[in-house]
């Protein structure tokens, strides 16, 4: 069988059960989700996505799925068999709908088709409603057959200048469901033929152990054990080590503000996904380019750093760069928002719609920039704290868990009640 993802359950008598929700959004939002979730008792729901672990999928997943049955939904979440083949090839297919040039051969073709077809041959479960994750499983659909189901496929990347040779081979695997969901408008691939079309951002969860509120103390003690000097000013990006989040250039901008500041310190703290083989090669370079430098801090989930320890970087730390150049959404800026720490961040993709108003300055195209806003800030106490307040009120109205489920489960409501996509 398909392999499932035992998601986190969510207890009754935990701070977690859905109604520590409550008090975090607006009650109208909360009481909509609770009678979307009455009226929708029954439908059996199945996430598939390519990975378990590392990535942000999998990361909304492990939340996004036991909240569901909570609200006594059925939802499941179920995981591609993929082969380091197949994950090489859907990492190139991945950079590729993101703009990187890419010469897509038949034989990547067929081991891509390969994977999905044996893969769907596995899935005995019947559900009601299949939520299809990013470019790796897209072809499930037509290698499962409809089976009486309606199918949503959620693409969580920037597809706004996709390789066209690319998008013109996954566009028939595409066309065969009946809704897709994007970040934004922007992101929405030209020739796209189904029923229905919905632009849902992600979202965080506050009372995860990566967002829950920690001690002060503790994420001191969390960040001094780690070798890094609390007693000096720190930046921190957290992200998969990923040519798109740009850690070299991060890098760079910070020699640049260590040359105002000496006393500054960074610390990477990054993620392997276990569907991204490149991840591996960059690491290896960071930390080549890194391993002479005092003030610079490479952490990974390979050497025991979890949800809570990245918790407490993101807490202690005077200032968050998430310096991507691509971006679908960017969860780390929602997730330092609500922590109220300034981010300054690159001016891709999802990243400016959780920017609050009159902070968007912090939005920058360059290494220098970065460098230039990173010093403002540091340097300025009160200015820190009125982004960070700003930035956390904006995140708790558009980008907290509830809302997320809150769209989806509409957009389940949508698709069951019309006919399905007989293409």
């Amino acid at each position: 069988m398909l392999p499932k993802v035992s998601a986190q359950r969510f207890s009754s008598a935990h701070l977690t059960s859905i109604e520590g929700y409550r008090h975090l959004v607006d009650a109208a939002l909360f009481d909509e989700l609770q009678a979307l979730a009455r009226e929708l008792k029954g439908v059996r729901i199945c996430h598939v996505n390519s990975t378990g672990f590392g990535g942000g999928v999998a990361e909304l997943l492990a939340r996004n799925v036991p909240f569901a049955n909570a609200l006594g939904l059925c939802t499941d979440w179920r995981l591609v068999q993929g082969t380091p083949e197949f994950f090489s090839v859907t990492k190139a297919l991945h950079n590729a709908l993101q703009g990187a040039s890419y010469a897509l051969t038949e034989a990547d073709k067929a081991i891509y088709l390969h994977v999905n077809r044996e893969s769907a041959k596995l899935l005995h479960a019947e559900y009601d409603v299949y939520i299809v994750h990013d470019p790796q499983p897209v072809a499930f659909l037509e290698a499962a057959g409809r089976r009486d189901a309606r199918w949503i496929w959620r693409c969580h990347i920037d597809t706004s200048d996709p390789n066209t040779e690319v998008a013109a081979f996954l566009l028939p695997y595409i066309d065969l469901y009946d809704a897709v969901v994007f970040t934004m408008r922007e992101f929405l691939l030209p020739g796209i033929r189904v029923p229905h079309t919905a632009f849902i951002a992600p979202a965080i969860d506050p009372l995860s152990t990566k967002n829950m509120d920690l001690p002060e103390k503790l994420c001191r003690q969390v960040v001094a054990n780690a070798g890094v000097d609390v007693h000096r000013p720190l930046v921190v990006q957290v992200s998969r080590f990923d040519p798109w989040k740009d850690p070299m250039g991060v890098i760079q901008a910070f020699r640049i503000a260590r040359q105002e500041m000496p006393g500054l310190q960074l610390a990477l703290v990054g993620a392997i996904a276990g569907d991204d083989p490149e991840g591996w090669q960059l690491l290896s370079l960071v930390q080549r380019e890194t391993e002479d430098d005092p003030d610079i801090f490479v952490f990974t989930n390979l050497a025991g750093v979890g949800s809570m320890e990245v918790n407490a970087f993101q807490r202690a730390c005077d200032l968050v760069i998430q310096k991507s150049v691509r971006e679908g959404f960017g969860l780390v800026v929602s997730e330092s928002f609500w922590k109220r720490r300034p981010v300054v961040a690159g001016r891709a993709g999802g990243i400016p719609m959780q920017y609050p108003a009159g902070f968007e300055r912090y939005l920058v195209d360059s290494a220098e920039e970065c460098a230039s806003d990173m010093l403002e800030l540091l340097k300025d106490s009160e200015l820190r704290r009125a982004f960070g307040a700003a930035a956390h009120e904006h995140v708790r109205k558009n980008f907290l868990l509830p809302r997320l489920l809150r769209d989806e489960l509409a957009l389940v409501k949508r698709v069951l009640s019309n006919p399905p996509n007989r293409r």
